[in-house]
């Protein structure tokens, strides 16, 4: 069954003193893709300024605002409201012949490729590889996720937005971003092109209608097996209906919901709530 969902991403900086002028860029609105459909989304800016917005690269929806006065805190507040379907049928899997042709000659080359974030160490790739071993496409994306969760504890505030993949791995605990880059980097390191995806999760699927609930940003995977086809290795499904996408990139770089530069002193990290509200 269908649900809508409102989604109310709430990020406020304070600066230790007040910031002279800011630069912001803000990736914070759901995309309209089949079994979702964005049917209102705002962006509010306190102090309130113009903004605009445009599609970067990766076909994501960008907000750009700047503040040329003044001002000790930013408010951005980001409004959707969101109808999602659950997922068709897995298509049949291509044989990985099918899928290096295909990479070689097309723009699934860049997802193909490690980045910083989701370079693997020989010795796991080795270890993916021989978790791997005799799967076709779709059941090495679960079995490579599975083999990421299995190792790495969900621990919320464990890493930062600026650790590696293979560290995450190391301590053995991190968080979705972190189970996310591994679980590309290592699909990546076997020939499977993948994705890293940005968005919501409704964590209640049992969720009374218009109670709120509060929730976070979360991440997951998408692969390429004849069809981009999501999977959440952080709770081991298939992505479906709960599931909100927002961006698609190489990695967290390239969908971070807020990012920008100022002139000023520098503050603490942002306070960031996430509210999800089942209308229907």
């Amino acid at each position: 069954m269908t649900r809508r969902l409102r989604i109310r991403h709430t990020t406020k900086v304070s600066y230790a003193q007040a910031a002279v002028s800011s630069h912001n860029e803000v990736r914070m609105t759901p995309l309209t893709l089949p079994g979702q459909t964005t049917l209102d989304a705002r962006v509010l800016v306190n102090p309130s300024t113009p903004t605009w917005s445009y599609w970067d690269y990766w076909g994501t929806q960008v907000t750009g605002f700047d503040l040329m006065e003044p001002h000790a805190d930013l408010m951005i507040t980001a409004v959707s409201l969101v109808e999602t379907a659950p997922p068709g049928g897995l298509q049949a899997a291509p044989t990985w012949a099918e899928v290096a042709e295909l990479v070689a000659n097309s723009r699934l080359l860049e997802y193909a490729a490690p980045t910083s974030r989701t370079t693997m160490p020989d010795a796991l790739v080795e270890r993916a590889r021989t978790a791997a071993a005799g799967l076709d496409p779709h059941e090495t994306a679960v079995a490579v996720s599975s083999m990421v969760a299995d190792h790495v504890r969900y621990i919320p505030g464990s890493t930062g937005v600026n650790t590696a993949a293979a560290e995450a791995w190391e301590q053995g605990a991190g968080v979705c971003q972190d189970i996310a880059h591994l679980t590309a980097g290592l699909l990546r390191a076997l020939g499977l092109p993948t994705r890293y995806v940005s968005g919501y999760l409704h964590p209640d699927r049992e969720a009374e209608l218009h109670r709120p609930v509060e929730g976070q940003s979360h991440a997951w995977v998408e692969y390429w097996a004849g069809d981009w086809t999501g999977y959440d290795p952080t709770n081991r499904v298939r992505v479906d209906e709960s599931h909100v996408v927002v961006g698609r990139g190489r990695d967290y770089d390239d969908v971070t919901p807020h990012k920008g530069v100022y002139r000023g002193v520098a503050g603490g990290p942002p306070e960031v709530t996430v509210e999800f509200t089942r209308v229907a």
